[in-house]
């Protein structure tokens, strides 16, 4: 019988912690996909933010480098400038990122840090109990907006891919959904040709995903992945924001 399916050899065959119905397996198992079809396993190293994502020394035979919270770009400019043979990404929640974070992701892309990052956007602070992150979109329930967010108490969502598709340091910027089969094998175009950028010294490349976060938004699995679609990715736009085609863009 030939097998038709199996486990990426960049994927370790460890018991996940994630929530059923939760996305970040599936981002998991499309970077070790992009790894095994890149060949860049034995020289890549990964840096998770704090949040549902911190365990992915677990999931990866790479190394691991645990960053403070919000400071993964920080930690993987030094990595990559101590050893540029090295293929570096952060992997990095919405609270992690786009809030106590903010300042380390714009300035290392802006400096034009020649590393990848996968940005997981559930709009909530997952790990911690759902309260409000940046990008919570309006009306949106947590558990620190139960009356829904407002955009004159806390302002609007953030479009990270977007914002940082403006900085000239920035290579690539896309966002992405996991929502479904055909989503997710563009996920995976996304990430492989993020990694390739870094391989090929492009400057910063930056995925977004938008994710599920069935849990705290207190909704089935199947009903979580129609909430990307009705409610995130009009907000979201999926798509390219920027793309550089040479390495002289100035």
């Amino acid at each position: 019988m030939n097998a038709v399916f199996k486990r990426p050899e960049s994927l370790n065959p460890a018991l996940t912690h994630f929530c059923p119905g939760c996305t970040h397996g599936i981002a998991h198992r499309l970077i070790a996909e992009a790894m095994d079809e890149l060949g860049i396993v034995d020289r890549t190293v990964g840096i998770p933010g704090v949040g549902c994502c911190v365990f992915l020394y677990t999931y990866f035979p790479i190394d691991v480098l645990e960053s403070p919270h919000g400071r993964a770009p920080a930690c993987a400019t030094g990595m990559k400038r101590a050893q540029p043979d090295k293929i570096i990404f952060c992997y990095q929640g919405d609270g992690d990122m786009a809030a106590i974070g903010t300042s380390e992701i714009i300035h290392a892309a802006n400096r034009g840090e020649n590393v990848t990052v996968f940005f997981i956007n559930n709009s909530v602070y997952g790990m911690t109990g759902g309260q409000m992150a940046p990008t919570t979109l309006l009306g949106q329930q947590t558990t620190t907006s139960p009356y829904g967010r407002e955009f004159k108490n806390e302002g609007y969502p953030i479009r990270m891919a977007e914002m940082l598709a403006t900085l000239e340091g920035v290579a690539y910027s896309t966002r992405v959904s996991l929502h479904s089969p055909k989503h997710v094998n563009q996920a995976k175009k996304a990430i492989i040709k993020a990694f390739e950028m870094q391989i090929n010294e492009m400057g910063f490349s930056v995925v977004e995903m938008l994710s599920t976060c069935n849990t705290n938004w207190r909704v089935s699995p199947l009903e979580a992945l129609n909430v990307i679609e009705r409610e995130m990715i009009p907000y979201y736009p999926l798509g390219v924001f920027k793309e550089r085609t040479g390495k002289d863009f100035l």
